[in-house]
């Protein structure tokens, strides 16, 4: 019977398809289900209790029995190959479990943390133990062959029919069953013996840094990781040939992945998962996140037969990726175009060229009271596209943010000669503003040059008068100065001849308080003495009162006659 394989955040769990509503009705507390309106494929790693389930090996991946497979447990690989061992035994095979014991002085050495591998005759024999093991003839030798240690903790062991894999939580094993069945081993490992067929280890994976990336052809955004693990099988006389038996996903967050199983749907969360059944294939991923872009629209013809071409600007982001894929778009923007073609192409089929000549962009920067010729252009993208392509988008499982027309174009000759035209009106209009402009610039230029001719006169004229009050100020300092002096002169004369009389007076005093005789001798002798000495021997002294007094004048003349007969020689 058919198997399905269900890939989640850390296993693919695989079972007979007939099965599987019992394996889901099982596990409904362990799995959240998301149908959506759409059939679910897949289970996640958190349960509907918000409790994580701790996925082993034993649990997921090993829903059907396979004989001779034993995972390996929290008691080691050693413990498995005793199991398996009885086993092997119990069914009257052969034991994988070799029953020499080592010795310590001689023989081939199987290190602590290794184990021996023997050939013995076609069948694999294993060592446990560490030790030495002596050869021929010591030990029994016959139809065995030493072939080699191998590590108790390496990923995978292949001798002989056995089988041993441990993977790390980081890795995973694709293995295939003696039966060409595909599966997966992650963060445990198992140990088996192929009766019949081998195990094949076909690849161990590095989940975190898979090799192929996959982007968005039209954002470029990265929209997750994947890696195919190939098996090469043979095909009669073809020769061999590689078929894909895993996928390996990795979708960061904020992205998810649609898997499709026939007409069943599934949407992937961000995570670690991998594919194994060939019945599910990936649809593809993509992001839950805002994307924008600018996007060019085919030629639309107005209502007067004037093809124009415009550039849009869209931002959107997707909230149900099921939607979208059930539309039969790969992604967004193909949605998003085809939808907006087509509003777009309705809405400019029932608009005049001369309604769209002027506008060439819609935002909230330009929205106008209905006045411009443009405005009808600008109302019908307000009201019926903008509407219109939210309503379409909501289809596509797709939230319109933003729609805005940046740019139009128009073609043909019409709009050739109504451009030209347009042109030269708007050329007009331009030389009208230059000179409105250049005018302003000058009347402007004319009320500053006033302007600071006005502030240089009121400097003038507070120059002049803080000069003028200089002047002034100084011509009072300097009569008050004078008049101070002045009065300063005049009392100091005054004072000065009010001490002179009063030394006149004091001297005459002393003067009339002598009363000898000899001492007013001496005192006119002393004045005589300093009369000559004042007016020089030869000044002769003539009373100008009294009997002298006509002598003194005969004097006087006789010398000014001599004085005057003098000059004229």
């Amino acid at each position: 019977m058919d198997s399905l394989s269900i890939a989640d955040g850390s296993t693919v769990v695989a079972g007979p398809i007939a099965n599987r509503k019992e394996w889901f009705k099982e596990r409904s507390d362990d799995f959240p289900i998301k149908r959506a309106g759409y059939p679910f494929v897949g289970s996640g790693t958190v349960t509907s209790k918000g409790k994580t389930v701790a996925h082993d090996f034993s649990r997921t991946a090993h829903v059907e029995d396979r004989p001779f497979f034993v995972p390996i447990s929290k008691d080691g690989v050693t413990a498995a190959l005793q199991k398996l061992d009885k086993q092997l035994e119990q069914t009257g095979r052969n034991n994988l479990l070799s029953k020499k014991s080592p010795v310590s002085w001689i023989g081939r050495e199987v290190p602590p943390g290794n184990i021996g591998l023997i050939n013995h005759g076609g069948l694999p024999k294993i060592l446990t133990r560490p030790g030495r093991y002596p050869g021929f003839p010591l030990r029994n030798w016959w139809a065995r062959a030493w072939c080699g240690t191998q590590g108790l903790s390496d990923t995978a062991i292949e001798f002989k029919g056995l089988t041993v894999v441990q993977v790390s939580q980081n890795q995973a094993a694709v293995v295939s069953d003696p039966q060409n069945h595909i599966f997966v081993i992650k963060n445990s490992g198992f140990v088996a013996y192929a009766v019949e067929g081998t195990y094949d280890v076909l690849a161990i994976v590095d989940q975190t840094h898979l090799s192929t990336s996959i982007k968005d052809t039209v954002t470029g955004a990265v929209l997750g990781w994947t890696h195919e693990v190939k098996m090469r099988s043979r095909v009669g006389a073809g020769g061999d040939q590689e078929y894909v038996v895993a996928l390996f996903l990795n979708i960061p967050a904020n992205n998810c992945a649609i898997l499709q199983r026939g007409d069943d749907l599934e949407l992937l969360p961000a995570g670690q998962h991998y594919i194994t059944n060939p019945n599910v294939t990936l649809r593809g991923l993509y992001t839950l996140g805002e994307n924008q872009l600018e996007m060019p629209t085919k030629d639309i013809f107005t209502r007067d037969q004037v093809p124009v071409g415009l550039r849009i600007y869209l931002k959107w982001q997707l909230v149900e990726p099921l939607k979208l894929t059930t539309h039969g778009y790969s992604t967004p923007y193909d949605a998003l175009r085809d939808k907006t073609q087509s509003i777009l192409t309705q809405i400019v089929a029932h608009l005049d060229y001369s309604s769209m000549v002027k506008q060439r962009s819609l935002g909230p920067d330009n929205l106008d009271d209905g006045t411009d010729p443009s405005s009808a252009f600008l109302d019908a993208l307000r009201t019926r596209a903008m509407d219109e392509m939210h309503e379409a988008a909501l289809e596509y499982g797709i939230v319109l943010k933003d729609l805005a027309v940046i740019d139009r174009q128009f073609k043909g000759e019409i709009a050739s000669t109504m451009d030209k035209l347009t042109t030269r009106a708007l050329e007009a209009q331009v030389e009208a503003a230059n000179v409105d402009r250049e005018n302003s610039n000058k009347v402007k230029q004319e009320e500053g040059s006033l302007a600071v001719a006005r502030i240089k006169a009121q400097a003038r004229n507070t120059q002049a008068d803080s000069e003028a009050y200089s002047v002034i100020a100084a011509a009072k300092a300097e009569a008050e100065r004078t008049k101070i002096e002045a009065l300063a002169q005049a009392e100091a004369i005054r004072l000065t001849a009010k001490a002179d009389a009063e030394a006149i007076r004091i001297k005459a005093t002393a003067d009339a308080e002598v009363v000898d005789q000899f001492a007013r001798e001496m005192e006119m002798r002393r004045v005589e003495v300093s009369r000559i000495q004042a007016f020089g021997n030869k000044a002769v002294f003539v009373p100008s009162d009294g009997p002298g007094s006509q002598m003194g004048g005969a004097m006087a003349i006789g010398m000014a006659a001599a004085m005057g007969n003098g000059a004229r020689k």
